[in-house]
């Protein structure tokens, strides 16, 4: 570990392997604490690092990246200290700590775009691993120099240097201009459409009265079905439960018909009974107690058949009701329930109904609560925008300077940074009531322009790592990736580029795709993309490694000159490597 460098690492990532992605057949990469750089031939698959980073945490799985062997796979090992929150999001995955105690993730992708992701041994969604990526790693490309062009991408960046507590009155303006929007929209769309509303109103309130009229229970027609069915059959399951019960106990009281019976069960399983009692067998007497038991149960059975002969009602009156009553509930099925759900869609559609109702009401009484609970949002909106503007401009300054200072060691001393904010308070954004512009004056005389148009590819790079650096402090990420956001730049912007990297290694792991030796000088591990034709196979193969000594200068020297047995790149390496290390003593 380099000196100066913090000793409360946030974590890192160790170890990458990548197997099967475009000319990559299968590399693992040892990544060191801070700043790594990749270097190698165009061509050779430098950009595949960043891919495979990207994938592993959560990024669009590409199956035209994909060998020839139909499967990509890359895995990763994190080491994180104890207190980091990842810890417990990857414990409610499932997600098991490795033997060492660091955390390995996992992804694959098949030629057909199947993709799978692993967490600490675990199958997992890749949202998962896309949320744990969020504090664990951030990608810096080409693109972001786009994306840096984008007038909300550059209020964002102002509305982060301000400040915790201004980025959450900005949460809740968004959530009043959230309100503000829903109440005026359901105003108008209620005033402007009265008549259709009230008529729907009309069907729904119509719908309530008949089924509150009829007041369903839940289960009611199940239930309803079940005394049909008794009612109906009554006289058959009387005649069912009396045979039985003089089967099992005869007829004792003479209410089943009198006449001979055969032998019922209880006096047969009685006399088998005190047979057994008798003996003086200890087997036959425990048998007996058996039996026993058995007579007890019988009777137990027979007296509920009893009651529930009783309880039969043969009461034609009593079928005719209920037969009524469940043809009224099904008339309320047929009418407000979808196919196979029953009454419970009957009461599901009533509930529904009154929610839809209170959506509907287009009286004086509801438009006068709305408009004033649209009034209120847009006052809180006024408030909170204002607040919001003075707190932009307030920062606005502040965050230009320090870019500022950071563009003036990136060689462009010169060049003045500053922000236009323009405020309409009669047009409130779901982000606030200002437009936001970050300008560039590249040069003494030039006017202030939009970075994106008075900028150059190599000076918007600039800009943007400029405000890395000056955001580097504050930001939890630990892992930082940019991929050639040196394009465009030479000469002592690139040796500046360099010294900022390390700058910023010095609190996140920074790994770095480069074609440009000045910014490789600066790494405390470097790593070279080689590639070779692979006749047989008919495709190119890469390798990764990593280099030190006579091999850095000569992979210096190649980038310097493209010649690395050069004597003159060589010497020219070294002295790169010499500036580089002073500047970072």
């Amino acid at each position: 570990m380099r000196e100066g460098r913090s000793s409360s690492s946030p974590g890192r990532l160790t170890e990458i392997r990548i197997r099967g992605l475009g000319a990559i057949d299968d590399v693992t990469l040892e990544l060191g604490p801070g700043l790594t750089v990749v270097t190698g031939e165009t061509g050779a698959g430098k950009t595949m690092v960043v891919s495979g980073l990207t994938l592993l945490f959560g990024g669009r799985a590409d199956q035209g990246r994909v060998r020839a062997n139909g499967r990509a796979g890359v895995e990763g090992r994190l080491a994180l200290p104890p207190d980091s929150p990842v810890w417990q999001r990857a414990a409610d995955a499932g997600a098991d700590p490795d033997d060492d105690g660091s955390l390995i993730l996992a992804r694959t992708i098949s030629a057909e775009g199947r993709s799978r992701a692993f967490l600490g041994g675990r199958s997992v969604p890749v949202g998962v691993v896309s949320e744990l990526a969020e504090s664990l790693l951030a990608v810096h490309g080409q693109t972001d120099q786009l994306r840096l062009s984008r007038p909300a991408e550059q209020r964002r960046a102002l509305d982060r240097y301000a400040g915790a507590e201004h980025l959450a009155l900005l949460d809740r303006y968004r959530e009043a201009h959230d309100r503000w929007r829903a109440a005026a929209a359901d105003l108008d769309r209620r005033r402007s459409q009265a008549r259709e509303l009230a008529q729907a109103a009309d069907v729904l309130r119509h719908g309530l009265e008949e089924i509150d009229a009829a007041s369903p229970e839940p289960g009611e027609d199940e239930a309803l079905d079940t005394q049909v069915k008794r009612l109906s059959d009554a006289d058959a399951l009387r005649a069912a439960a009396d045979e039985a019960r003089m089967a099992l106990v005869g007829d004792v009281t003479g209410d089943l018909g009198g006449g001979e019976v055969p032998q019922d069960a209880t006096s047969a399983l009685a006399i088998a009974e005190r047979a057994l009692a008798a003996s003086d067998d200890p087997t036959l007497v425990l048998l007996a107690q058996d039996l026993a038991d058995a007579v007890a149960v019988v009777s137990d059975v027979a007296g509920q058949l009893a009651g529930y002969v009783a309880d039969l009602d043969a009461d034609p009156a009593r079928l005719a009701e209920v037969l009524d009553r469940r043809a009224l509930l099904t008339g309320l099925t047929r009418k407000y329930a979808d196919v196979g759900e029953g009454l419970d869609g009957v009461l599901a559609w009533a509930d529904d109904a009154r929610r839809r109702l209170s959506e509907l009401d287009v009286s004086d009484e509801a438009l006068e609560e709305l408009a004033a609970a649209r009034d209120a949002a847009r006052a809180e909106v006024d408030d909170l925008g204002g607040r919001i503007s003075a707190g932009r401009r307030a920062a606005a300054d502040g965050f230009a300077a320090e870019v500022g200072r950071e563009l003036a060691g990136l060689a462009m001393k010169s060049a003045r940074v500053s922000f236009a904010i323009e405020t309409d308070p009669d047009d409130p954004g779901p982000d606030g009531l200002d437009q936001v512009a970050l300008l560039l004056a590249a040069h003494p005389g030039a006017p202030a322009r939009p970075v994106h148009k008075g900028a150059s590819g190599g000076e918007l790079s600039r800009v943007m790592l400029a405000i890395e650096v000056v955001f580097a402090g504050a930001d939890p990420v630990p892992v930082m990736v940019f991929d050639e956001v040196d394009a465009g730049v030479g000469g002592q912007a690139a040796g500046e580029i360099g010294r900022r990297l390390a700058q910023l290694a010095r609190q996140h792991q920074v790994v770095v795709v480069t074609h440009l030796a000045q910014v490789a000088a600066f790494a405390d591990t470097h790593l070279v993309v080689d590639k070779s034709p692979d006749t047989g196979a008919g495709v190119t193969a890469t390798d990764i490694r990593a280099v030190e000594a006579d091999d850095r200068v000569r992979e210096l020297a190649r980038m310097l000159s493209g010649l690395a047995d050069s004597d003159t790149g060589q010497a020219h390496a070294r002295e790169l490597l010499a500036v580089a290390a002073e500047a970072r003593g």
